[in-house]
């Protein structure tokens, strides 16, 4: 017996978690949050706690797996993003389970347990991508494997784990980046011979499947800032880039840009420290050494007073791409800081929003404030982190999976990738399985 249960992910893009259950033992994967309804809770009510968090349903449901978490023998985080990790806080100590990922991933857990006065009874496994270990279940052991795959994050993974009845992969977010600007190449080798072995099931990131391309790898966004930041008049102007803090190979981009421009790089935003922080203390960002990063209320503001005065010396990296309430730049479309936007300064924006409602429309409220002060607004300095329809035709061809579970999203964003794999010759609900919250699919 194999079941499978679609925790979270599966009704709304975020709040990721998937349960694999055998016989005897269980399997987390990723517990994460809905990011929407985090941003929405004010500021002075950000009490953040198990109880708290599902009442605004700001995180999985888990109630369902009550009755066999005593199974549960091991906790996998694919990647460091809070739709994937965000919950684990709050969540995995109910479980008598280790929690393993990789250096980053496990960084960043740290960080957001220190946030909140956390400590978890779990061990916790930082496994570097590429490695083959065992988890001890009940009566056995088994294989799991960590494969490097390519996203819009550090050390993201694909995981397969070994059952008696085949290989189970989650592939929950990705893209196919054969030249990425950090990090390793995606593991088609590792894929391949797995693939050879047997996969019964597939849990894959589906959120583009409905976009018709082959998403472009990083050095694509590269040369996209390269045209905006050191090509346009910007001599004497203002400049900031808004990215994903997560997003540690855009930051290596923009940090070498700004050298070339002769402009001091400063960061700006707590989420920024975060992840910038995770990244050094693993070695993989030595290029963030000499960047100047403020996360408090109060050294923002010193730095920002600095800049007012000689902006053409300063390139700003802030928080704010998806116009979040409190950011720094939904702050300074406000006049919240002293920084004051003028029609000389340069906004650019190397992200996308988020493909949901609260996202759009905040966004959108921002960026009318901001236009009100007249800069120069660069969108779109960004290729995605997911993979489009024929990157998943691709990595389909290479898994061959017995069973495919369509995961990142509602059916708006899963439905696509049935019709995908209707053409690859997977049938709905015999071999596709079109999955909400709270589902189980028994094979």
């Amino acid at each position: 017996m194999v079941k499978v249960h679609t925790v979270g992910g599966f009704s709304e893009v975020g709040k990721n978690m998937v349960v694999i259950e055998l016989e005897e033992d269980a399997f987390i994967f990723d517990e994460g949050f809905f990011l929407p309804a985090i941003v929405s809770m004010e500021e002075r009510d950000r009490v953040m706690t198990e109880k708290r968090l599902k009442s605004i349903k700001a995180v999985p449901d888990d109630s369902a797996i009550a009755k066999f978490k005593h199974k549960i023998r091991a906790q996998f985080i694919s990647h460091a993003h809070l739709d994937h990790v965000g919950a684990i806080p709050f969540l995995s100590d109910k479980y008598d389970a280790p929690i393993y990922g990789t250096p980053f991933t496990m960084e960043v857990l740290n960080s957001l347990l220190a946030d909140n006065d956390i400590v978890l009874k779990n061990s916790q496994h930082a496994i570097k991508p590429n490695t083959t270990f065992y988890v001890q279940g009940k009566n056995q052991k088994y294989k799991v494997d960590f494969i490097n795959i390519t996203h819009s994050t550090a050390q993201s993974l694909m995981i397969a784990i070994q059952t008696p009845k085949g290989a189970i992969i989650y592939a929950n977010d990705f893209k196919l980046d054969d030249t990425p600007v950090l990090g390793l190449k995606p593991n088609y080798k590792r894929l391949r011979e797995i693939s050879k072995e047997g996969v019964l099931v597939f849990v894959v990131d589906s959120l583009y499947s409905g976009s018709e391309r082959k998403t472009p790898s990083e050095k694509v966004a590269r040369v996209l800032l390269e045209e905006v930041l050191l090509t346009i008049q910007n001599r004497n102007a203002g400049m900031i880039v808004t990215t994903f803090s997560s997003h540690i190979a855009r930051l290596k981009s923009i940090v070498e840009f700004g050298k070339k421009l002769n402009r001091e790089v400063v960061f700006l935003g707590r989420s920024l420290d975060k992840y910038s922080t995770a990244a050094k203390n693993i070695g993989i960002a030595p290029f963030l050494n000499d960047v100047n990063i403020s996360k408090y209320r109060r050294q923002v503001e010193r730095t920002l007073k600095r800049v007012e005065k000689k902006r053409k010396d300063y390139l700003i990296v802030c928080t704010g791409h998806q116009g979040e309430p409190g950011s720094i730049l939904e702050r300074l479309s406000r006049h919240q800081l002293p920084f004051r936007l003028n029609k000389d300064d340069n906004i650019v924006f190397s992200s996308s929003v988020i493909p949901t409602q609260v996202n759009k429309d905040q966004f959108a409220k921002m960026e009318g404030k901001l236009k009100k002060s007249k800069p120069r607004i660069f969108r779109d300095a960004h290729v995605s982190g997911h993979g489009g329809r024929e990157d998943l035709r691709d990595i389909m061809q290479i898994v061959n999976p017995q069973h495919v579970i369509p995961s990142h999203g509602g059916f708006d964003k899963t439905k696509p990738m049935v019709e995908l794999t209707e053409e690859l010759g997977y049938k709905l609900h015999k071999t596709c399985h079109l999955m909400q919250d709270g589902g189980i699919l028994e094979l």
